[in-house]
Formats: C-alpha cells, structure tokens, sequence
C-alpha cells in the first residue's frame, strides 16, 4: 500500500472508529495535505480566549513557518500557555482561527490533531509508574487504529530516546527521575509523536545549564534538518534569543512585537513587557542579544565621565547608570566593549578609529566632557592618552586592579596620600589603603560606585594620584 493510500485508510478508520472526537475520514486527510503544502505550518488569526470575566488572550496573529523555530516570551500571566493550549486544540478560542497544516484545529478529531501538533507541556507530572520506554511510546497513540499497532513505533521510540539522552534511563520507572530528566523524557513523548509541528511550554525549565542549551540546540537541528514548526514559551530571554528565528513579546494578552531577537529585545519593548528597566547588550561570545535587568535607578544625581576601555569600563558605565548618573564615556576606540554597552544604556560616547589616537576635533569632545562633568572614573589600565585627558582633572575615583590580578577601586578623593603626603596608590595592598573599596568589575553595586563619587566630590584627587 502506498504512503498516500495508508494514510487515508487510516484517517478513514479514524473517522469511523475514533476516539469520539469530531469525524476526521479520508477527504479531510487529503484536504490537510493539499493545504499543507503551502503556507505557514502553524496559523493563528485574530484569536481571542477568556476565563469566564477574565480576557488572556485578545485578537491575537501569529504564524511559524516550515523550518522556524519561534520564541514566545513574556511575563508570568501573560497568556504564553492558554496560547499553546489553543494550538494544540486543547482550548476552544471565542473568536478566531487556529490551523495546522492548513487544517483548523476546531475542525479535528484529537487524533488527527495529534499527528500534526505535538506538545511537551510544563507540567511533567506523570500520573502512573510507568517505564520510561513506555511513557515515550505513548507518543505513538495517535497511529494505533483500533484493531491495529503501529509497526513504526519501536524504532521511533528508539530514536526519541537517543535524541534527549534518555535511552540509558528507558526501563527505569519514570517517578524515579529527577524533574530534569523526567522533563527530557516528556520532550521525547514529544519526538516520538513525529508530527510536523511542536509546541513547548518552557521545556527548559527543570533543567541544569548543560541540558537547557542541549534541548533548545536539539529542537533548532529538529528545525534545520526536518523543516519542523516549532512555537516555545521560553523564560530565559538570552536562551530565546541565542536559539530562536524569530520573538513574539507576550503581555496582558497581546503580541507587542513580533520579529529576529536583536530587533525584538530592545530596552523599550523588554521594559514595556516585564514593566522593568533592562539594558540589552550585545553577547560578546554568542553575538546574540543578553537582557540584564536593572534595578530601579538610584538617585546619583550627577554627570560622570567615564575613561577607560574594554569590559572593567563597561562594567563601571552599567553600574554608574543604574545608580542614575548621567553618564558619558571617551574617548574610545570603535567597536569597544565599553563603547558599545555605553551606547545600548544611552551614554553619550566619544569614539576614534582603532590605533589612530585622538585627532583635534575627538579630543576637543572629550575634554568638554570633562569639563563638563561632575565627576570622573579613570580605569586602569589607562592609555597614555586617557591619562593625558584626565590630567588635572578632578574629582577623579581610580578603578585598578589589586594584587590578585583582579580589579579593584579606590576612591581617590579619600585614599590618594597619607597624611605625611605618601602616595597610598591604588595598586598597593588593601590594608594599605585608607577609605572604602569595592571590586568594581566584578562586585560593585551601584551603592558603593555612587558612594565613592559623592566621596570624590567632597575630597577631589588628580588623575596623577
């Protein structure tokens, strides 16, 4: 028997004999493959879903094409799951369309459903202590007739099981699990179901580092290789980011954004939707948007420039802004860490071509930043021509690295000279040094940064100090 033939025996045997669902018999199951050859796999129109009073979802578009791999990202509450629960035919929306393959899922048995859509829900619970093998093999429900097995379903158990490394836990009793492999094993239910489309709500979410790159890798390849649908409610926006084609910002059940992550996650549409202050930097390994959230700014109401280059000043324009300075930077090389995240926090910066050195008109924006600033932060180590800038210039709290190779900061103002006039550097051992430090690249909170120019400003010290 032919592919094509099996295929609509077996809707028509589904239609007959079903699970007493909606019929589902051989001309829907060629109408499905006629649709199906065009158009987005998963298509959401208009979709609108309530809970009694309560309004989750409203008017909601959203489509995923053959081979995409879509991110669905928002606050708790937002809407991600009731949206996946409609895709999946789980939930009936008021108003609008969902379709799968071309086909509505209102319209489906949720046998047919089934070897279309395939769910890892976020809940793993499993009500009985099955083996793991056969929590896998009921993904394969949707091909066994009535009076007939699935002759495929041993060898695509098998292949589910090798894909999410959990065949060496296949004959151990699923309750014996940790919540991170019992989640794995729930993603390869999913597998085994071999349906064009996945749908995954937060499928990384009982999972150790190493496992939540391994699944949202092996979901992307799924994609890649087997020109899957895939739509993931994520919660970490940096895995969302690193692994997905596309974003679709959730929140108060609308779509505020839909598109490539580094023009989704912006600190507006991020602060819009998680109603917090963020900044969005560049991953300096992955090139991928990172979202950090920032605490709600602090009150250092002051201009501080910022001299130094590289991720220690990167670091120091992040903390200075999120204690509420208004911060400028420069003069920096283009391309620079500290460039780069000074622009993504909306610093003003001043930047010259790599190896060039300052030309008149780069250095003459500098020093009116200087000049201009109520403050300033040098981070070692400086280049000469930094330390030229800030030359006379003060107050002036010194960032350097301490006597383990780390980074340090020593607030000028206080600790630049003992008082028979000795030179207390900050590069000398802390017990040697009066006044307060902090590690400034790796532990500073906007607290102590701010603490140490409000310090700089009551006892100024030159660049030289």
């Amino acid at each position: 028997m032919t592919p094509d033939l099996a295929a609509d025996a077996l809707a028509a045997l589904d239609g007959l004999v079903g699970d007493g669902d909606r019929g589902d018999g051989a001309a829907a199951a060629e109408r499905r493959r006629t649709a199906a050859a065009d158009g987005p796999l998963i298509e959401i129109d208009d979709l609108s879903l309530s809970y009694g009073d309560l309004s989750v979802l409203a008017d909601v578009s959203l489509s995923v094409e053959r081979g995409e791999f879509v991110g669905l990202v928002g606050p708790n509450g937002a809407g991600k799951t009731t949206l996946l629960g409609a895709i999946n035919g789980v939930l009936e929306p008021e108003s609008g369309r969902v379709r799968v393959g071309g086909e509505r899922v209102a319209d489906l048995s949720s046998r047919a459903a089934s070897r279309l859509v395939a769910t890892v829900p976020q809940d793993t619970t499993v009500a009985f202590d099955f083996s793991v093998a056969d929590i896998v093999e009921m993904g394969r429900t949707p091909y066994h007739g009535r009076f007939s097995g699935d002759p495929d379903a041993e060898a695509a158990v098998d292949r589910a099981l090798e894909r999410t490394e959990t065949a060496r836990f296949r004959d151990r009793a699923v309750a014996s699990l940790s919540g991170g492999e019992r989640q794995r094993v729930v993603l390869a239910r999913a597998l085994a179901q071999e349906t064009p489309a996945l749908v995954l709500d937060e499928p990384t979410a009982s999972l150790d580092v190493n496992h939540q790159v391994r699944t949202l890798e092996l979901v992307a390849d799924l994609v890649d290789a087997e020109g899957k649908a895939a739509l993931a409610a994520i919660h970490d926006l940096d895995l969302a980011a690193r692994f997905c084609d596309r974003l679709a910002v959730l929140a108060d059940g609308d779509l505020l954004a839909v598109g490539p992550p580094a023009e989704v996650l912006t600190a507006e549409t991020v602060g819009a939707a998680f109603d917090t202050d963020a900044a969005v930097l560049s991953n300096p390994v992955t090139g991928t948007p990172a979202v950090t959230p920032l605490s709600d700014p602090g009150e250092l109401d002051l201009r501080v420039h910022v001299l130094g280059t590289g991720g220690a000043a990167a670091r120091v324009v992040s903390t200075l802004v999120t204690a509420g300075a208004t911060v400028t930077v420069g003069a920096l090389p283009d391309g620079d860490a500290a460039a780069e995240t000074a622009r993504d926090l909306a610093a003003d910066v001043v930047t010259a071509p790599p190896f060039g050195g300052l030309d008149a008109e780069t250095e003459a924006a500098a020093r009116e930043h200087l000049r201009t600033a109520d403050a300033v932060v040098a981070v070692d180590p400086l280049p000469d021509s930094l330390r030229a800038l800030a030359r006379d210039q003060g107050p002036v709290v010194r960032v350097g690295p301490d006597d383990d190779g780390g980074a340090t900061t020593g607030l000028a103002g206080d600790a630049a000279t003992d008082d028979g006039g000795h030179d207390r550097s900050v590069n000398r051992s802390r017990a040697e040094r009066d006044g307060p430090t902090v590690d400034a690249a790796a532990r500073a909170t906007p607290e102590t940064v701010a603490l140490g120019v409000r310090r700089a400003l009551d006892r100024p010290a030159s660049a030289d100090d």
